[in-house]
């Protein structure tokens, strides 16, 4: 039985893997995205600290990131991710969570998760093909509130801060563990062709116009952030 469960568990992964998104898939996607940053933008005092906003090199979304656990831990998630360059923010890149534990658990849930690059080491993490948050990259559960003095102390120690989001509620959230990867036909698929996600990221390809609501999105909370130095 044990096996079997751990069986299914990979095959789950590699059948996520090997899914070939549509256009359609995409685009709802990066609303889903947009909307997790809308509810960032009307947190008030419980969202992400502006101190920190104003310093982020990128920004990731995974809506509805799936948590589930029998015996064996999984984690899986689809997102999008956005770079500052030096004339705005990037349009968007695809990118693949996924992690697992070991452990007497059972249970499952979705959450949003919001990741924030807050150094140039954060950025040149987010161009490699794949990394793992705790090994290749220092990561930390992010500070909460729009003037959290916390965010001073988690700038200095951490590449990434991480945070989710259920029931509009938003809370650091350690994923140390866990791998980042570009999902290089999820980006293929959305721009028509096959353009190296490093370029995508350091601005030399233009914002398609399905993406532009996202990416004001997150330019919207940079200023917020610029806006309190």
């Amino acid at each position: 039985m044990f096996k079997k469960l751990i069986f299914l568990a990979a095959s789950i992964c590699m059948a996520s893997q090997a899914y070939a998104a549509s256009r359609q898939d995409l685009q709802d996607r990066i609303e889903a995205a947009k909307t997790v940053l809308d509810q960032i933008m009307r947190a008030d005092d419980k969202g992400i600290p502006l101190g920190i906003l104003q310093q982020a090199t990128c920004v990731g979304v995974v809506p509805g990131m799936i948590k589930g656990a029998f015996v064996f831990g999984a984690q899986y998630g689809q997102g999008i991710v956005t770079c500052r360059t030096g004339h705005g923010w990037s349009a968007p890149v695809f990118i693949r969570l996924a992690g697992g534990s070991w452990g007497l658990q059972i249970g499952g849930q979705s959450t949003d998760l919001v990741l924030v690059a807050v150094n140039d080491k954060g950025f040149q993490d987010l161009l490699k093909n794949k990394f793992k948050i705790g090994a290749n990259a220092s990561a930390a559960a992010g500070p909460v509130g729009r003037n959290s003095q916390a965010s001073i102390s988690a700038l200095a120690n951490a590449e990434f801060l991480t945070y989710s989001r259920s029931k509009g509620l938003f809370a650091g959230l350690d994923l140390t563990g866990d791998y980042i990867n570009q999902n290089k036909d999820d980006t293929a698929a959305y721009y028509g062709t096959d353009i190296h996600y490093s370029d995508i990221l350091s601005g030399k390809v233009p914002t398609k116009a399905s993406s532009r609501r996202f990416i004001a999105a997150v330019s919207q909370l940079f200023r917020e952030g610029r806006a309190t130095k």
